[in-house]
């Protein structure tokens, strides 16, 4: 598995039970994240997804709600929304990553960790935030 699969499934992981549990489960998240833990390139971007979408998370669950139709944020899957969270963070902040593999790795998470719905579910949601973070002229389908 890619170093980059496993940090975007270690920060699920995190932000599930940060979305569950909340704060008090951020010792256990340090801890995870620390340096030392693992392969620090896979910690490393762990850590940055965890903290860019703990920091975003406002602005990342409103890009979610406006695109997600008949859908409220809170009603979702906590899978499927921390998915979305951390996929959205990566089309908004992440210009490095083509849109495109962001997409395509959260629907394999979506596939592993969720419903068989959820694939479906999370590319739709993706591909409209992706086709209005693109600037005018780079909109592709």
């Amino acid at each position: 598995m890619r170093k980059r699969t496993q940090a975007r499934e270690l920060a699920l992981q995190i932000l599930y039970q940060l979305d569950l549990r909340g704060d008090e489960i951020l010792d256990e998240m340090t801890a995870a994240l620390a340096p030392g833990q693992g392969d620090p390139e896979m910690t490393d971007f762990a850590r940055e997804i965890v903290m860019g979408v703990r920091e975003k998370k406002a602005v990342i669950d409103r890009q979610i709600e406006e695109v997600a139709k008949n859908w409220q944020l809170k009603r979702m899957a906590a899978i499927d929304r921390n998915i979305l969270r951390l996929a959205t963070y990566e089309l908004l902040y992440r210009e490095d990553i083509p849109p495109l593999v962001t997409i395509n790795e959260a629907i394999d998470i979506a596939k592993k960790f969720s419903t068989k719905n959820s694939g479906p579910f999370v590319n739709g949601i993706l591909d409209n935030i992706r086709l209005r973070a693109a600037p005018p002229g780079k909109q592709k389908k």
